[in-house]
């Protein structure tokens, strides 16, 4: 009990002080605000942002406890045409510091992280690009170390959710080496981003193909402060055209993505070794056949479906996303999520949002008959993984300017897919599904 009551009395004190901070009233317009100010004059912003959890999972899993997360985020924004003279140009920066533990990695032992904070403890620097905007801004070039979550493969009605997969879908996070580029690692990349008419963007990407190097290290740990800029690893190449449009009298703005990846590396065959036999075998090596190059296809679709009285941002909004991959070399073979955001249904709270969301990753073929094979050369019924699903609720309530708690429910079903709890010695249940509460509080220095 002492690690959970530890943890909700994190979360407590973080309540505390971002509540006391943003009611004493100057915390925003003391010290920082005339900085910031000057700093605006050479086309400067600054910017840092803490999240905190406290996240519990009361039965299923692995087993059950708490735990406390926090990821700190100092960034910094450069003008380079005011700073430097330099036109049409910008510069961006931030750092993570990510601290506490996480409840996927030590309680649930699922693959779609519950937090899209949780990471191993680190001083990490994630971006550091430059953009360049070229014919009169219908084309922009960004060079340097970036994520791919941001732009690819992403619906602005997702941003409320605390599941990490409902970011970064779940199957790119799970099947990408290193996760690809989204948090907490980046990778170096050019991205180009194009707009060519009022309802067409087109984007295309080509990063380097893993933020750290090759082997069994955990890549967090292999590259634990962001400083490894790889740029020899084969590359991962991602685009997707986007149109927009509204719909009916009202006008209401959505959009349909379509897109796809690859990825030059070599991947593991999920099932055979490359003499041919299954990596159950005891007869064979065990090590896996490799597979040149990996590969997936992926759509978005995004719609408002009402607008609120209290603005044209607010209303209710629906997002769908599903993308496939080869099912010989990767875990997960099929995905999709989709949810609905609700906001500004109060006049006394117009930037409360609430949201309800829920993912499906299929595991493929290939995995499922090497769990076949294990039965087969174990004589032991272990069970055959399927898929891991979340479902997520939640509410952001705006407490003070720049301060927002959110408590979040999810529940898991079929961690890793169904795959054996490692609690249990016959080798023939599967982990549980978890049920999952907490609540996040965000601050906006």
């Amino acid at each position: 009990m002492a690690r959970p009551m530890m943890a909700l009395a994190g979360l407590v004190a973080c309540c505390v002080i971002s509540l006391s901070s943003a009611h004493a009233g100057d915390w925003r317009d003391s010290g920082l605000k005339p900085i910031n100010d000057r700093l605006a004059e050479w086309g400067v912003a600054l910017s840092a942002t803490y999240i905190g959890e406290a996240l519990g999972n009361a039965s299923g899993g692995i087993r059950r406890g708490a735990i406390y997360e926090g990821r700190f985020d100092l960034g910094v924004d450069v003008d380079l045409d005011k700073a430097v003279g330099w036109s049409g140009a910008t510069f961006h920066a931030n750092v993570y510091q990510i601290h506490g533990n996480g409840l996927s990695r030590d309680y649930i032992g699922n693959l779609m992280l519950v937090s899209g904070i949780e990471a191993l403890p680190a001083t990490r620097l994630y971006e550091f690009w430059i953009e360049q905007a070229l014919f009169g801004g219908k084309l922009l070039v960004k060079v340097g170390q970036q994520p791919s979550d941001l732009e690819f493969i992403d619906s602005r009605y997702d941003d409320i959710f605390v599941n990490s997969a409902l970011g970064w879908p779940g199957i790119t996070g799970v099947i990408l080496p290193a996760g690809g580029p989204s948090p907490p690692l980046a990778v170096p990349g050019v991205r180009l981003k194009a707009f060519l008419s009022e309802q067409f963007t087109a984007y295309l990407a080509v990063f380097n193909g893993s933020a750290a190097a090759p082997g069994p290290v955990d890549p967090q740990i292999s590259n634990p402060h962001g400083l490894a800029f790889r740029v020899n690893d084969p590359p991962w190449v991602i685009g997707q055209l986007k149109y927009g449009y509204k719909l009916g009298a009202s006008e209401l703005p959505g959009s349909i993505t379509g897109g796809g990846w690859y990825h030059f590396n070599e991947f593991d065959d999920e099932r055979w070794t490359a003499e041919g036999l299954s990596q159950a075998d005891p007869l064979g090596t065990g090590e896996p056949l490799m597979r040149r190059g990996n590969r997936g296809i992926f759509a978005v679709y995004e719609q408002r479906l009402a607008f609120s009285a209290l603005g044209p941002d607010k209303g209710i909004g629906f997002f769908a996303r599903t993308s496939i991959s080869p099912s010989d070399r990767n875990l997960i073979s099929f995905y999709l999520d989709g949810g609905i955001q609700v906001s500004g249904f109060s006049a006394e709270r117009p930037d409360d949002k609430f949201g309800i969301a829920m993912t499906y990753a299929r595991v493929s073929d290939g995995a499922r008959a090497l769990d076949r094979d294990v039965q087969r050369f174990t004589g032991i019924a272990t069970p055959v993984r399927d898929f891991e699903a979340v479902l997520e609720m939640t509410y952001l309530a705006m407490v003070a300017p720049g301060v927002a708690v959110q408590p979040v429910f999810q529940y898991v079903m079929h961690p890793a897919g169904g795959a054996v709890d490692p609690n249990d010695a016959t080798q023939t249940k599967r982990i549980k599904d978890a049920a999952v509460f907490g609540v996040r509080t965000t601050i906006n220095f």
